[in-house]
């Protein structure tokens, strides 16, 4: 298949198709006689694997360590859970963040009239206040 197609069966546009070939994700494709890029069913596994794999919140870096591990079939597993398990501890830590934003700025919603002048807006005194 071409770029075009594999780039359209993957959802992904065809610049990301090329992008992950240059941070080596997806092997350099083979090329036809004329000179176009000629993908394989493999090659669209692999790029869904690394768009499941973004969707669940790892870096490119660890997507390659991921395909990496896949590529060795042999290769125990406790890698690829330590990788996960990494990743899930990044993405609770946000969670924990945005929930502490999310408090903040509540509180800064219900404190707020909502009209007159910006002289007695919380928000916008919260925002100016210097940082102790």
């Amino acid at each position: 298949m071409n770029i075009g197609q594999l780039a359209r069966q993957a959802g992904v546009p065809i610049d990301t198709v090329r992008y992950y070939e240059r941070q080596h994700l997806l092997p350099t494709a083979q090329r036809s006689a004329g000179g176009y890029r000629v993908f394989s069913d493999s090659d669209l596994t692999r790029l869904l694997f690394i768009r499941r794999a973004k969707a669940l919140g790892f870096t490119l870096e660890e997507i390659g360590e991921l395909l990496a591990l896949s590529d060795q079939r042999q290769q125990d597993v406790a890698k690829v859970r330590d990788t996960a398990v990494h990743r899930l501890e990044d993405i609770q830590q946000r969670i924990d963040e945005l929930q502490r934003m999310h408090a903040a700025l509540k509180q800064l919603v219900d404190a707020c009239p909502g009209h007159g002048d910006n002289t007695a807006c919380p928000i916008l005194a919260a925002l100016t206040r210097p940082r102790a």
